[in-house]
């Protein structure tokens, strides 16, 4: 793979964020890793802003982030413009996240989501291209509200 993904968690995200890396890296995924490094408790505002910025800068193309419920941390990343986050459960959601709403942001829930089904998540949403027709104009009307 040549994408290079950030990716980042906090202290209730770490352990599945492992498991997303390990699992990356072995797909030959280039990684900026941020975040919480070791379980300590961090606030996931500040590592959504940090990981999201890597998108608005155009470092990298593609983000996962991960709390405990993924419900914050979706809620924190959406708040920096021109990041389209979206908090998904199953690889039907991370599908069409990508297909009709082009998100650049994948967040889970570490407490609430298994391994294998965030990699399956992990693997459509990175995948999936955006479908783009009429669904474009919906995202340019997301993106004209950050105006």
């Amino acid at each position: 793979m040549s994408m290079k993904i950030a990716i980042g968690s906090d202290h209730a995200g770490y352990g599945l964020k492992r498991e997303v890396v390990d699992y990356l890296k072995e797909k030959g995924y280039e990684l900026i890793e941020m975040g919480c490094m070791d379980g300590t408790s961090c606030d996931y505002p500040v590592v959504a802003k940090e990981v999201c910025e890597k998108i608005t800068d155009g470092t990298v193309e593609k983000a996962i982030l991960i709390c405990g419920t993924g419900i914050g941390i979706s809620i924190a990343a959406n708040k920096v413009k021109g990041i389209r986050a979206a908090l998904c459960t199953d690889a039907y959601t991370a599908k069409y996240t990508r297909l009709h709403n082009d998100a650049n942001v994948l967040c889970m829930g570490g407490r609430v989501t298994g391994a294998g089904v965030a990699l399956e998540m992990v693997d459509v949403f990175l995948e999936t291209e955006f479908e783009g027709g009429r669904h474009q104009r919906r995202v340019d009307l997301i993106t004209d509200i950050e105006k």
